[in-house]
């Protein structure tokens, strides 16, 4: 659904949103494979505010030079 990476001096930040289960959408973050943060949300209203937020931060960090290596779904 959503699945975004991003690379800059030997770091990665991972970034997806997923259906879980039959209940909702797990988001979650990782940064060099560690989680950063992950949460379970059932409410589409709330996995939207979400996604806007993560498309703010990867394109923060576009800009300042990190590299999308690989992109599916809703970038």
């Amino acid at each position: 659904m959503f699945d975004v990476n991003l690379v800059t001096a030997g770091r990665v930040r991972h970034y997806s949103v997923a259906l879980h289960r039959a209940d909702g959408w797990e988001l979650t973050i990782e940064e060099n494979r560690t989680v950063r943060w992950r949460e379970v949300v059932e409410d589409w209203h709330r996995v939207e505010r979400r996604i806007e937020r993560v498309r703010s931060e990867v394109e923060g960090l576009l800009e300042q030079g990190w590299t999308l290596q690989t992109a599916r779904g809703l970038m």
